[in-house]
């Protein structure tokens, strides 16, 4: 079966109408119920819980809270590297932004401009820059943390669809990632300007930014922008930046030249938090800031 042909019923399933649905029902505190439906979720997708700071299921007062649990401390140790994978999952794809578009797979790549909401000034910093996507699956650790120490300068929240990301639906659905709901988060870092995109998903219940709080919901109709240069809000390598009640995808983007990835990394490799993703690169002059001005 064709990965367009596969897609065909996201079309048709009221997306939105299921996530409201599922985010309601992932936040209530059912007691034993509650508790069977994590088990049984710990079972079908083979869920670590000997990693999280609260192993027994039955901590978790609702599904919600268990999806962003937190992990022992020793679970995740931070390499001595420029930049780090900000969370656990999988690679979909990484590398150069060619002109100012972003590959997706095959047969299918978006613009900066579209990703970002349309806001083309910021999207021109990114040209010919370079992009990673991560994918989270259900038995991720669903917490996103920092690459590096940055500051955060704005966030833009950005209505659009509620299609799956899986690797699936990446193939089969055009500018799939520039189309979903999304929340971009932009950062000045000592090597220069960086985003973090968090892309919502069918089921995906909301995201939430540890500056801001739940974003959505309220889905808004509208793009909506929240500005940040005159609050001192500085996120250090390897801290906790956002989350996601139902697993998505983060796409970041960097501008040219900033950093040369890990050789390692290939499209389809698991990654985990805190592993190397690559190394700084002399950026020209005028980007560089000092994150304490």
């Amino acid at each position: 079966m064709s990965d367009r042909f596969a897609v065909i019923p996201q079309y048709l399933l009221p997306k939105r109408a299921l996530t409201v649905v599922a985010g309601k029902l992932a936040g209530l505190r059912g007691g034993r119920l509650t508790t069977a439906v994590i088990r049984w979720f710990i079972r079908r997708y083979g869920v670590n819980m000997a990693e999280a700071a609260h192993p027994d299921p039955a901590a978790y007062p609702s599904f919600n809270e268990f999806f962003t649990r937190a992990l022992r401390d020793d679970a995740r140790p931070l390499v001595d590297a420029d930049f780090i994978c900000p969370v656990d999952g999988a690679i979909s794809q990484f590398g150069p932004i060619r002109g100012d578009q972003v590959f997706q797979a095959k047969g299918h790549s978006y613009s900066c401009s579209a990703l970002l909401g349309g806001d083309k000034q910021l999207a021109a910093q990114f040209e010919d820059g370079q992009f990673a996507t991560l994918y989270l699956s259900p038995r991720d650790y669903h917490r996103i943390h920092m690459p590096c120490d940055g500051r955060l300068t704005e966030m833009i929240y950005v209505p659009g669809a509620l299609f799956s990301v899986n690797p699936t639906t990446a193939r089969g659905v055009p500018g799939l990632f520039a189309r979903n709901e999304r929340v971009v988060c932009v950062f000045e870092s000592a090597a220069g300007p960086f985003v973090m995109v968090l892309v919502g998903a069918t089921i995906v219940g909301s995201m939430a930014t540890v500056w801001h709080g739940v974003v959505n919901p309220p889905r808004r109709p509208d793009i909506t922008k929240w500005r940040y240069e005159d609050e001192p809000i500085v996120l250090r390598q390897g801290e906790e930046m956002g989350r996601f009640l139902l697993g998505s995808t983060v796409v970041m983007l960097f501008p040219k030249p900033m950093m040369a990835f890990n050789p390692a990394w290939a499209p389809g490799v698991a990654v985990r938090l805190g592993e190397r993703m690559g190394r700084a690169l002399p950026p020209p002059p005028e980007t560089v800031l000092a994150l304490d001005d």
